[in-house]
């Protein structure tokens, strides 16, 4: 998804510098006349953290054009990934991803490239925020990160939602990011609604963490999906019952529970953490 996101974005990008250089937009009347016009593209591959990314960058005929994003003779993107999905992150506000491109461009340019670069950016995160799904995923994953984020000159907290697919060739796929000042069933509510309307209709196993309330925003979206709570979040739940320097060994005994490949060795592996730490327990009150 990151690799995508980022070459839209860049080509993006580069269309709106060379039509900031020309003076007109691609097939207006307005360019005749003008001495110079858009000549073809080349092909480049660009090195980010993403990995290689194979860029079509526009030429003009007088070969004029000086490419700012991505400069002629540059072939590594350093840092550019935090700056694609915080253009995504930080909301669809005009003066937000301005902001982002100004540090994103690094150099002083005009505010009419600026704002023809913006509303290319925009047009592409738009694009990949309702583009249509698959209609079965056989595990879909929910989540909700807690992040620190500039919003008017102060730093807050914000939610980030993520829903994670697997679809039916195994391949993961990040359906969609959200951001919310908090974490809330009825947040999740509507976001399962929209991943509905974008066309996935079925999901066969919810993966989920421990909030109230989102098993049955799902069963109300998707009625008959298994939910199925987060694994490391019930081990992180369970270390919450032992000391911390208890707390490498209880994760051991339970990954031998989730790991096991059938349900007998899990009771087997079940049974034995049980009479390991209940009997660890029993000298713990003893001594309290």
């Amino acid at each position: 998804m990151l690799k995508q996101l980022t070459k839209a974005v860049i080509e993006r990008a580069l269309e709106a510098e060379m039509e900031t250089h020309l003076g007109y937009k691609k097939h207006e009347a307005a360019g005749k006349g003008t001495g110079n016009s858009r000549n073809g593209k080349s092909q480049k591959t660009i090195q980010a953290e993403c990995g290689a990314v194979e860029l079509n960058v526009p030429r003009d005929r007088n070969a004029e054009f000086e490419p700012v994003v991505v400069r002629k003779g540059q072939t590594r993107l350093a840092g550019l990934d935090e700056k694609i999905l915080a253009l995504y992150a930080r909301g669809m506000t005009t003066r937000d991803i301005q902001a982002q491109l100004m540090e994103m461009y690094g150099v002083e340019v005009s505010p009419t490239l600026i704002s023809n670069v913006t509303d290319a950016v925009m047009d592409v995160v738009r694009q990949w925020q309702n583009r249509p799904l698959e209609a079965v995923y056989p595990i879909v994953y929910f989540d909700c990160l807690q992040v620190k984020v500039r919003d008017n000159g102060r730093v807050v907290n914000k939610a980030v939602y993520l829903a994670l697919g697997v679809d039916m060739e195994g391949q993961k796929e990040l359906l969609g990011i959200w951001l919310s000042a908090h974490e809330g069933a009825k947040f999740w509510l509507g976001l399962l609604t929209e991943l509905n309307n974008r066309g996935l209709r079925d999901i066969l196993i919810a993966c989920v963490d421990g909030l109230t309330g989102l098993p049955e925003a799902i069963e109300s979206v998707y009625p008959g999906c298994l939910v199925q709570l987060c694994m490391v979040h019930m081990v992180r739940n369970s270390c919450k019952y032992v000391s911390w320097k208890d707390r490498k060994a209880l994760c051991a005994d339970l990954r031998a529970i989730y790991s096991a490949a059938t349900e007998d060795e899990a009771e087997s592996h079940l049974e034995l953490l049980s009479e390991k730490w209940d009997k660890l327990q029993g000298v713990t009150d003893k001594a309290t």
